[in-house]
């Protein structure tokens, strides 16, 4: 059985596998932490709003929050986590989130928690009918929408949260994690390649750990020539050489300079011609 379990940990993506599971292990974000935790220890814990961009931890602050709240035991019949991407409309709202926040535990006091992901992704429709099961069912239900778009949140729902914004990781927020990872995994990264993982990441965590995992099964060692082969983006030396043509050559030896260009970098060119230098 312990293998077994051991075995399943070790086979699942690197997000999952290292993400938080207390808000102390959280790398961002630290104001943020401290009011919900604040909430936690006051046992007021409002609905909840996280907005901002992709991979920036606002589901990991959740679940987290969650794990603290509800024993292994409890989880599942006290939290009800649903991507609001899967069923945009107000059967969900109907469905499954009135018969769970309907429902009165008989073994847990406090309260149930509805955690609706890509909550931007609903109607209309369905985001008015979950402001009136937010309404009705206050007294033994929280929950937290997470959004990448905030004003794709209608002005009802809004109001009734209290609303956190998780903007972009920065470079010393980001390093260490990667770090802690490539130690855990006995992954080979050389400098340029972790300059390349973070500079692609652009502050989004998740797809810097996306981009480590796939690149190390795919190649011995991390560096920034195999990070940009394996996203699909051409190297900045390969742009600059044909800046370079672009600007300093005639018409034909530029053209058959950027033919000639090894690699997947020529076509790209023709086909983005806005590429920037930092891509």
């Amino acid at each position: 059985m312990a293998d077994t379990r051991t075995k399943r940990v070790s086979n699942l993506p690197w997000v999952e596998k290292y993400r938080p599971s207390k808000l102390d292990d959280l790398i961002s974000h630290q104001e943020i932490i401290k009011t919900i935790q604040k909430f936690m220890n006051e046992d007021r814990l409002p609905h909840l709003l996280f907005y901002g961009p992709p991979g920036t931890g606002k589901t990991s602050t959740i679940l987290a929050c969650a794990k603290q709240l509800y024993s292994p035991k409890e989880f599942n019949s006290m939290v009800l986590e649903l991507n609001a991407s899967d069923d945009r409309g107000i059967d969900i709202v109907r469905g499954a989130i009135l018969s769970f926040a309907s429902t009165r535990t008989i073994f847990k006091s406090g309260f149930k928690l509805v955690i609706l992901d890509e909550a931007d992704a609903m109607t209309n429709d369905a985001q008015n009918a979950l402001r009136r099961v937010i309404e009705k069912f206050t007294e033994n239900t929280r929950f937290c929408l997470i959004c990448n778009y905030l004003s794709k949140i209608i002005p009802a729902l809004q109001s009734r949260c209290t609303r956190f914004r998780f903007g972009p990781l920065n470079l010393q927020q980001m390093v260490p994690r990667i770090q802690h990872v490539i130690n855990e995994e006995g992954v080979t990264v050389t400098e340029d390649g972790m300059d390349a993982l973070v500079r692609l990441s652009k502050g989004d965590m998740r797809r810097s750990l996306n981009i480590l995992q796939s690149t190390h099964m795919a190649y011995d060692v991390v560096s920034e020539e195999n990070v940009y082969q394996c996203t699909g983006h051409p190297l900045r030396s390969d742009i600059e050489n044909i800046v370079d043509w672009m600007l300093n050559k005639d018409f034909t030896t530029a053209y058959n300079s950027i033919l000639a260009q090894s690699g997947q970098v020529a076509p790209l060119i023709f086909v983005f011609p806005h590429a920037r230098l930092d891509a």
